[in-house]
């Protein structure tokens, strides 16, 4: 018997060969091979005409989703239909979670076969979990097609119906998303937490102390029989103490003055040991990683967004190296609880092992997707090193495996100890809190360590001894020093705390939460500042509009439910349709909402920023961006706010200065004395800029960005000449004769010959770069422009398929086409099969690009307009 299994991915197609008999073949979709209609050109001719087209989903009857092909996936369809003729079984092989049974579905309606067909489902790509597989197959489970595409019918419902109402009241193409909204909001109330923060500052006294030849540290905890205030007493609000607590009475807050004086008076006194509190505390190891705890744990650690974490576990899971990447199930199957207790007992010993097996109850809110957590496959429990991997696939591999092993150890043992010292007389009685620990068994320390690279370097770290003591001894002070102190605002959101309550509030899934982050940033909602997230003014005035007409689509707790509504959909508990009727065309549903916003929503107040510390400023967001406006009437004044300006950090002062910015005008540096047009110096979105000539003179003036190695208030007259005078000639090649030249350009200054483009590097001055010095950075781009190996040519087109060298390491090219090589293979080993492979999943991926709009030929003006302003003849001298 013929028999034929589609999965998602060539790379899993071509793990899952392996271990299959030659009767099977294996072919890849390449995801999804039918969806919504992403526009309006794409929606078929005959329902172009109904009023529900532009949703994509048939609001009058049923709520039917109106699927099509797209053009990218046709192909695709072509190939699967072709290998499914003359085969006797199909077998649907996708993810085992909600998006893979949909996937499946999808393909069984587009293909329609006409032989048995079969689901396997696996959580890990080995040569037992695929053969068990194919002896347990079952049937499609319509209960987890039905949730996942409910899931898409709201999303597109919310996303296609808020949006325009965004394009119309706020800014055009913004967008609303039924889950990505929600996190918006989250970003914004923190923001907004640092903004009304008002800082306290406090004092406190910080004492080196030595006893038996130690030195330890130790900070004062009370005077005069009154604890010390520190920042958790504080109103972040108001700076002054929480409601509750008194200032002399409940506890004290330690002035600059009397800190000084206890650092003078205090030296002279007595320093006793007044008690000491010593304990064993144990440390039990966190349960194996789930997807949010894994994407958290990689932000942390190795500094990966959560979306290259699901990227590069994607890669391992295919290659057959860990299981299933998306699931909130922390359980091991019992092969592989005994495969982590044979590798501790090999690697640390026996002394290591728990005495028992352990099992970790779930703790994520609406916990689903019943698999194991994510461990190595398998079931030897290789480490990093004997699979050969490298990059960011050994470091996350390494980070599992030792998560998985850990798991299963002995728990840490630490002595803990806090010592009470006093020293001064009367008034000045005051007492120092010394603290310290010994880890007197490490356990699962040894391999793990949370939010540590290095174990080893962590258990150093924890290692914080304090000397023996015992009540009544006397150390000696070595130094006394008073410390002034202000509480901090609340932190911002990286990508592993936002991940962390958006779990605990229970919005969205593990396998959502790092294409929710990268919507948010990609749609120019959050910024991102490093580690930080930071929300954006459109992000404040788009939360601002949803709060006042979409309450409920805004509220974690309303979010969640719909989450459990999913779940109780995949489990057959609740049917669909009722809860979509309900929520776009009940009393208060979605259309009636959208239909009130668009009558009753101000434009200018759902758009407007207002905190008092920034009174009488108010901030706007309009189609241009953000800006400032104080006053109204004649008396309105407004200027544009830098993009990257974080909302949390600006002040009235910063708002006042913008628009002193614009009332000043831009700055005349002088005539030019070629082109006799005056020379300025203006601040655009982007940045300072030297400009030639007048805004509204004919044609568009010349413009040069200032380098951000120099400032703006440094650029004279001559310095701006300079920069106008770009691009800068240098000579010409030696070997093609074409110029080489130095300009500034989008992304900073560069030298270029022909189409060869080389950064300048921070030590290079784009005024004065020299031919030599140009030639040595163009030399080191062009050898990078050459491919590393030629693997041979691309069965379709002709054209060679090459291996190059990228930031990210060696991929694939052909034509357009780019797919990295997996990091276990080789320049030299990858065959050209193996390289179209990768190139047709990549293509797969890319989304489609857009259709150019017809442009209208150039009138002459605008020609000219384009063109360098001539030189005028310069005025002889006598």
């Amino acid at each position: 018997m013929k028999r034929l299994v589609v999965v998602e991915s060539p790379t899993k197609a071509r793990t899952i060969r392996k271990y299959l008999p030659d009767s099977y073949t294996v072919e890849a979709s390449m995801g999804h091979v039918r969806d919504l209609p992403p526009s309006a050109s794409q929606i078929p001719e005959k329902y172009k005409k109904t009023s529900w087209s532009r949703l994509g989903v048939n609001v009058e009857e049923g709520f039917e989703p109106l699927y099509i092909i797209p053009a990218d996936k046709k192909k695709v369809v072509k190939q699967l239909k072709d290998a499914l003729k003359g085969v006797d079984e199909l077998y649907i092989a996708t993810d085992e979670d909600r998006e893979g049974e949909s996937i499946g579905w999808h393909l069984l309606e587009v293909l329609k076969p006409k032989v048995p067909v079969r689901r396997m489902v696996f959580h890990e790509i080995t040569k037992s979990a695929i053969l068990e597989a194919l002896e347990n197959t079952r049937e499609m489970d319509t209960n987890l097609v039905e949730a996942q595409e409910t899931r898409r019918v709201l999303d597109r419902l919310v996303g296609y119906s808020i949006s325009p109402l965004l394009w119309k009241k706020i800014a055009p193409k913004l967008s609303a998303g039924r889950v990505q909204s929600v996190a918006v909001r989250v970003l914004v109330l923190r923001e907004t937490e640092r903004i009304l923060f008002v800082p306290a500052s406090y004092w406190g006294l910080g004492a080196y102390l030595s006893a038996s030849g130690a030195v330890f540290e130790a900070t004062m905890s009370q005077t005069n029989g009154l604890r010390l205030a520190t920042g958790k007493d504080f109103d972040d609000n108001t700076g002054r103490l929480s409601a509750g607590i008194v200032d002399g009475t409940d506890c004290i807050v330690l002035t600059e003055p009397k800190a000084l004086t206890l650092e003078k008076s205090l030296p002279k006194s007595k320093w006793t040991v007044d008690s000491v509190d010593e304990k064993t505390i144990t440390r039990n190891p966190s349960a194996p990683f789930i997807t949010s705890t894994l994407q958290q744990e990689a932000s942390r650690k190795l500094r990966l967004s959560a979306r290259d974490t699901m990227r590069v576990a994607q890669k391992l899971y295919e290659q057959g190296y860990i299981t299933y990447m998306r699931t909130d199930s922390t359980s091991l199957s019992g092969e592989a609880i005994e495969a982590a207790r044979n590798a501790v007992r090999d690697r640390y010993g026996k002394e290591y092992l728990s005495d028992t097996p352990r099992q970790f109850a779930n703790k994520v809110r609406n916990a689903q997707e019943a698999h194991e957590a994510i461990r190595p496959a398998g079931t030897e429990m290789k480490a990093a090193a004997q699979l050969k991997l490298s990059g960011d696939e050994e470091a996350l591999y390494d980070m599992i495996w030792k998560r998985t092993v850990a798991s299963q150890m002995a728990e840490a043992k630490i002595s803990r100890k806090s010592v009470q010292i006093s020293c001064g007389d009367g008034d000045m009685a005051s007492l120092f809190r010394a603290s310290g620990q010994t880890v007197l068994f490490p356990g699962f320390f040894r391999a793990y360590v949370e939010g540590s690279d290095d174990p080893e370097a962590a258990l150093e770290d924890r290692e914080q001894p304090l000397p023996e003591f015992k009540k009544g001894d006397v150390v000696k002070l070595e130094s006394l020093e008073a410390k002034g102190h202000a509480t901090k605002p609340p932190a911002r959101f990286t990508d592993a705390s936002l991940i962390k309550v958006l779990e605990q509030e229970g919005i969205g899934r593990p396998s959502t939460y790092a294409s929710i982050i990268d919507t948010i940033v990609r749609r120019g909602y959050v910024r991102r500042d490093r580690s930080q997230l930071i929300p954006t003014f459109t992000a404040f005035a788009t939360t601002n509009l949803l709060e006042i007409q979409f309450n409920s689509l805004v509220d974690t707790g309303f979010t969640a439910e719909m989450e459990q509504v999913l779940d109780d959909i995949a489990d057959g508990e609740i049917k669909a349709l009722p809860y979509l009727k309900s929520f776009y065309a009940g009393k208060d549903g979605l259309e009636t909402k959208v239909e009130q916003g668009l009558d009753t929503l101000d434009a200018r107040e759902v758009s407007a920023i207002v905190f008092e510390k920034w009174n009488p400023y108010v901030v706007r967001v309009g189609k241009f961006g953000p800006y400032v406006e104080l006053g109204e009437n004649e008396e309105r004044k407004v200027a544009s706010i830098p993009f990257n300006t974080a909302p949390g950090d600006l002040s009235a002062e910063d708002l006042q200065g913008f628009l002193d910015e614009k009332e000043r005008g831009d700055d005349i540096l002088g005539i030019h004395p070629d082109y006799e047009m005056p020379v300025f110096v203006k601040k655009g979105p982007f940045g300072h800029y030297v400009q030639l000539g007048d805004d509204d003179q004919e044609g568009k003036p010349k413009r040069i960005s200032i380098p951000k190695s120099l400032d703006p208030a440094d650029v004279d007259f001559a310095k701006a000449v300079q920069l106008l005078e770009l691009p800068r000639d240098l000579g010409n090649h030696p070997e093609t004769g074409k110029p080489i030249k130095t300009n500034i350009g989008r992304f900073g200054p560069y030298v270029q010959h022909g189409s060869v483009f080389a950064s300048l590097t921070k030590e290079d001055d784009v005024l004065e770069i020299g031919y030599d010095r140009a030639m040595e950075l163009l030399l080191k781009k062009e050898a990078k422009n050459k491919p590393l190996r030629v693997i041979g040519e691309h069965p379709e087109s002709g054209e060679m398929v090459e291996v190059w060298d990228g930031r990210y390491g060696p991929y694939v090219k052909h034509q357009r086409v780019n797919a990295s090589l997996p990091k276990n293979q080789s320049i030299e080993s990858v065959t050209l099969e193996e390289a179209v492979a990768l190139l047709a999943e990549r293509a797969a991926t890319k989304k489609p690009a857009r259709a150019k709009k017809a442009t209208k030929p150039k009138t002459a003006a605008k020609a000219k307009a384009k063109a360098k302003p001539k030189a005028k003849a310069k005025p002889k001298k006598n």
